[in-house]
């Protein structure tokens, strides 16, 4: 009998993860690795945060909580959604997990069914498919193309829809291309789930401060009313205010489904650490004037990379409204051979190049659902990002077109008039002789 389920043959390990362990790996070494991969606010926790769990640890803060939130964070979350998004909840319509991920997971385990489809939009997340399949259900992915600004259109989303639908996953902006969609093409979306009574909205907020350039976030419940019984609202402490070991995450939702989220999470993890809720309720409920000095500094590191990246041979870089990411396109160096002559065929060759030659660690297109591209985070320093990006400017300067193959010297060309073409080319075919050898192929004009 084997040791490990079968359910585990439904997964995969995390690709960013494992880029990070890599980039630790060659650093441990003694490589000098710029680590572009993991998305990671550098920015330390507010201070604030930290003397708001200090005073919890010296108040004795320290024991077992309720299962799924202390009713002081589940206050905390509902007045925020009140607050910032014009929705209103009660703590019993409130999960609090160890993290957005738990609550993501825990949302789809204890609603998906064996064939039920989750419809993701792609570039997505690397986890939502996984998450998806592990739940025994079946990932729909649409394709948000890059002329689109990577989102998907109502006409794709209702072409996607079956009776078999139970979820869609909006995560606007977007890991991993920043993306964000507008209230208008939000309101299109949520037109066509007002059409499908059948559909969950599982609304992933986690980025909803970062945006730029005066981008005004909306998100699906608060466009639409109507959806509000059937959507799942999800967010946490994070990103936004830089605490992603803390392992905060909530939700706010349908009771039933709450519920049974509690259930599951009672028999996992149980409660999340009781000193990191204490502090999540500092974060929430504290000024939230640090975030317009961050944004700022967001927004100067986006612009510099994507200039420097469009300098790159082979790059083009567009640029996202929100988050911490630019999903650039590597389509230029595809086909392209390394100064070592290896052939570069995908982007996940392209971001190891970038790796063993330069030092810079990414995240391949294809770990997200569309190639031929690589995620950045510019959540780090400026001076990081400039040495990244030259180097990767360096990397693809160096790159060569393949060398054309070519026939042996002495080899003799005979064009041979046909009747209906060779294969599926009409008119001709080429042929070439040399020595003993003989071959027919398709000829080109």
């Amino acid at each position: 009998m084997a040791l490990l389920a079968d359910r585990l043959k439904r997964i995969k390990p995390s690709p960013t993860l494992a880029v990070a362990a890599k980039a630790k790996a060659l650093k441990a070494e003694g490589r000098d690795i710029i680590d572009l991969g993991l998305g990671e606010p550098d920015f330390d926790t507010p201070d604030f945060v930290k003397d708001g769990a200090i005073a919890a640890i010296k108040a004795g803060q320290t024991k077992y909580t309720v299962v799924d939130g202390t009713p002081e964070l589940k206050k905390a979350i509902c007045a925020k959604f009140k607050r910032e998004n014009g929705l209103d909840y009660v703590p019993e319509q409130v999960s609090v997990g160890n993290g957005g991920k738990q609550v993501l997971f825990n949302a789809l385990l204890a609603s998906v069914n064996p064939g039920d489809e989750v419809i993701i939009p792609a570039p997505y997340w690397v986890s939502y498919p996984d998450m998806v399949m592990f739940a025994e259900g079946t990932p729909v992915i649409v394709q948000g193309a890059q002329e689109n600004g990577f989102k998907i259109t109502a006409e794709q989303l209702q072409k996607a829809i079956t009776p078999k639908t139970k979820w869609v996953i909006l995560n606007s902006p977007s890991n991993p291309t920043g993306a964000a969609y507008t209230v208008a093409e939000m309101k299109a979306l949520t037109d066509v789930l007002v059409k499908n009574p059948h559909v969950y909205v599982m609304s992933d907020d986690i980025y909803e401060h970062l945006v730029y350039d005066g981008f005004s976030f909306k998100t699906p419940a608060q466009i639409e009313p109507s959806l509000y019984e059937r959507t799942l609202t999800v967010n946490g402490v994070s990103k936004a205010y830089s605490m992603t070991g803390w392992r905060i995450g909530y939700a706010a939702g349908p009771k039933d489904l709450i519920k049974a989220m509690a259930l599951l999470q009672s028999q996992s993890t149980s409660n999340p650490c009781s000193v990191s809720q204490a502090a999540a309720v500092t974060a929430l409920n504290g000024y939230q004037s640090f975030l317009d000095g961050w944004r700022k500094t967001y927004a100067e590191r986006r612009d510099l990379v994507v200039g420097l990246l469009n300098k790159a041979d082979g790059i083009t870089c567009p640029k996202p409204e929100g988050a911490f990411y630019v999903y650039a396109s590597c389509a230029g160096a595809i086909g392209k051979q390394t100064p070592s002559g290896k052939v570069i065929a995908t982007d996940e060759d392209f971001v190891t190049y970038l790796l063993e030659s330069e030092g810079v660690a990414c995240v391949h297109g294809g770990a997200f659902g569309l190639s031929p591209y690589f995620r950045i985070s510019y959540a780090t320093s400026t001076k990081a990002l400039e040495d990244a990006c030259t180097r990767i400017q360096r990397a693809c300067s160096v790159l060569r077109k393949r060398e054309a193959e070519t026939a042996p010297r002495g080899a003799i060309f005979i064009v041979i008039p046909i009747s209906g073409g060779c294969r599926d080319r009409p008119g001709f075919c080429l042929s070439s002789t040399f020595g003993t050898h003989q071959s027919h192929a398709a000829g080109a004009g």
